[in-house]
């Protein structure tokens, strides 16, 4: 069976052709960068506007500068190199070094001269070494005691102080019985007063004549004395530097507290025998000579104004019985010596009172000699011997004038009075000054 033909298998031709409709190709993205420009775009600036410039004015015509001299020649000046301050020496703990802060340090030579070095202070005087530092002062653990002198003072000092109880005692009998006691006690007490500072210089003042010294003689008197202090290792403000209106080449260890030096001295000797006249005094109080001294005048002053008020009364009396008739005279000091007799047998303390200012005199003597020996070891020997041969230029123009008013003839203390002086004669003071110094100066086996 055949396929049937149909007339036209062509498709059917539309009047219009389809509308081609683009298709867009995938876009092509480029392997290689685009180039960015990198110039900076130049923008167009308006320059700044001229500005006509000011001509300045002509100088005024001055007339023509004088001719100056030629100038100096200028030499090299050289500017010495800055140094370091040198290092501040370390103190060693066996053997301190005083330091002395006015000493220049020391450069070296650099081919140019160091500066000038500050002026020292003035030495005090070449005869002694007092050296004017302001180091560290090594106080002594010892300030001050009593020594054999000192205790053979108090001990010779008891008869006095047992007659002085009497009196006491006597005065107390006429007060009511509390009363009586307690003016025993604080009789007893008030030898604490010697070493009251307020009552020490009521003492000084009115009993020993003595003033404190002024501003002006304190500017010379303290550099001295704190030197003196330095070398024995005591603290100087536990003295009082007092002076006395005396012309005279003297000194005195008042109390416990109080050095006295004469106006005289303060304005006559020179530094190193000033220090050595402190340095005597500075021994009485080390070794207790003026506490002890004046504590045995405190507790004996009820027997001596006993003894001062018996005299007077015994003088008047013999005077007023004299008057009437010298039998009453008689009798007036017979019943004196009767009473002074009877009360010696019964309290003997008495009998010793007569012998003790001979003993007192003595141990006075050993103690001018110990303080001088004290003041030696301080290093002030030879200036300790000056003073004594001061001391004999004086005695020998004492002397002369008094043989001049003597009609020539020599004046001589007597025994009496040299067994009561309570300083020995100079030429013992020098002699035992020199033998302590050919000890020194002989070294030791």
């Amino acid at each position: 069976m055949t396929e049937p033909t149909y007339p036209d298998a062509t498709p059917p031709q539309y009047p219009g052709a389809p509308p081609q409709y683009p298709t867009a190709a995938p876009p092509q993205h480029p392997t290689v960068p685009p180039q960015y420009p990198t110039a900076t775009p130049q923008y167009p600036t308006a320059a700044p506007p001229a500005y006509p410039a000011a001509t300045p004015p002509p100088p005024p015509p001055y007339p023509a500068p004088a001719p100056q001299p030629p100038a100096p020649p200028q030499y090299p000046t050289t500017v010495p190199p800055q140094y370091a301050p040198p290092p501040q020496p370390q103190p060693q703990p066996q053997q301190p070094q005083p330091r002395h802060p006015q000493q220049p340090p020391h450069i070296p030579a650099q081919g140019f001269a160091p500066p000038p070095a500050p002026p020292r202070p003035p030495v005090l005087d070449p005869t002694v070494d007092i050296d004017p530092h302001t180091g560290r002062i090594h106080l002594a653990a010892r300030q001050r005691g009593a020594d054999a002198t000192a205790v053979g003072q108090l001990l010779l000092q008891l008869p006095h102080f047992l007659c002085s109880l009497l009196v006491v005692t006597l005065v107390s009998v006429f007060l009511p019985e509390p009363l009586n006691l307690v003016l025993i006690g604080l009789w007893l007490a008030s030898g604490a007063l010697v070493f009251h500072r307020p009552t020490e210089k009521v003492l000084a003042r009115y009993l020993f004549r003595m003033r404190p010294a002024l501003h002006s003689e304190l500017t010379r008197l303290e550099p001295i004395w704190h030197q003196v202090t330095a070398k024995a290792g005591v603290n100087p403000a536990t003295y009082d530097l007092w002076i006395e209106d005396h012309k005279a080449v003297n000194a005195t260890a008042a109390a416990g507290h109080i050095v006295g030096v004469t106006r005289y001295a303060l304005e006559t000797l020179p530094d190193a025998q000033l220090a050595a006249v402190l340095a005597h005094e500075l021994g009485h109080h080390r070794g207790g000579h003026a506490w002890a001294t004046l504590l045995g005048y405190w507790y004996s002053m009820p027997a001596r104004i006993a003894w001062v008020v018996f005299r007077i009364a015994a003088v008047l009396a013999f005077r007023i019985a004299s008057v009437f008739s010298l039998l009453g005279a008689l009798v007036v000091g017979l019943v004196a010596v009767v009473l002074v007799v009877a009360v010696a047998v019964s309290f003997p303390p008495l009998l010793l009172v007569l012998v003790t200012p001979y003993l007192l005199a003595a141990v006075g003597r050993r103690s001018e000699l110990r303080a001088d020996v004290q003041a030696a070891e301080l290093g002030f020997a030879d200036a300790m011997i000056e003073v004594f041969h001061g001391f004999l230029r004086d005695e020998e123009e004492a002397l002369a004038a008094a043989a001049r008013e003597n009609g020539g003839r020599a004046v001589r203390p007597g025994l009496g009075q040299r067994l009561l002086s309570s300083h020995p004669d100079t030429h013992t003071r020098i002699r035992r000054l020199e033998d302590w110094r050919a000890a020194a100066a002989t070294p030791a086996r």
